[in-house]
C-alpha cells in the first residue's frame, strides 16, 4: 500500500485531535486558564488555555508553509501562547482569550492543516526547512518540521492536558 507523506502526517495529525476534544470533557471556562490547585496547592502547570492557545498557533502556520492560506491568528495570541510566553493561573479571566476562540483555532486551523496536508504532493516536503537555528539544524526539511509539528509536538503538549486534569480531579479523558 502506498500512502503520500501528507497522508501520513494527516493520519497522526487527526488522531490528536481526536485525543484535544476528548481532553477538553468537562473543562469548563471557568477553569479552561486556571492552575490546578489538588488538595488546595496551586500548582505551576500549563493549563488548557495556555497549552490549546500555544498549540493553535501551529495550524495556520503549517498551511502559511504550504503557501495556503488558513485562519487569521489574533494579534494577541503571538504575545500570550509563543513559545517564549509563560503560562500564568488567570482566575479573572482577563489575560487569556476566551475558551471558545482559543479552541475554535485550535481546531480550525489543525483540521483545515489536515486536509492540505492529504492534498500536498510529496516532493513539496523535500522543500529545505524556513527556520532558522535549532529548528534548521533538528528538522532539515519542510516535511520533517510538520510531521513534528503534527506529531511529536502536539502530542508533548497534550500530554499537559492529561496531568493538569488529573491535577484538577477531571481524571482521565
Amino acid at each position: 500500500m502506498s500512502r503520500s507523506i501528507g497522508n501520513m502526517m494527516a493520519d497522526s495529525l487527526e488522531l490528536s485531535l481526536g485525543y484535544g476534544e476528548r481532553l477538553l470533557k468537562d473543562v469548563t471556562p471557568e477553569l479552561f486558564a486556571r492552575f490546578a490547585a489538588p488538595g488546595g496547592q496551586l500548582i505551576e502547570s500549563n493549563h488548557p488555555a495556555f497549552v490549546y492557545g500555544h498549540l493553535s498557533l501551529y495550524g495556520p502556520r503549517i498551511l502559511t508553509q504550504l503557501g495556503q492560506p488558513g485562519p487569521a491568528v489574533p494579534a494577541n495570541f503571538e504575545s500570550v501562547f509563543s513559545k517564549d510566553a509563560k503560562c500564568v493561573d488567570d482566575p479573572a479571566g482577563t489575560i487569556y482569550p476566551t475558551m471558545s476562540q482559543v479552541t475554535g483555532l485550535f481546531f480550525d486551523g489543525y483540521k483545515a492543516a489536515a486536509a492540505v496536508l492529504r492534498a500536498t504532493p510529496d516532493a513539496a516536503f523535500q522543500v529545505p526547512n524556513p527556520m532558522e537555528g535549532r529548528m534548521l539544524a533538528l528538522f532539515p526539511t519542510l516535511g520533517s518540521l510538520q510531521t513534528f509539528y503534527c506529531g511529536g509536538h502536539l502530542m508533548m503538549h497534550l500530554g499537559q492536558i492529561s496531568a493538569w486534569r488529573r491535577m484538577a480531579g477531571l481524571g482521565a479523558a
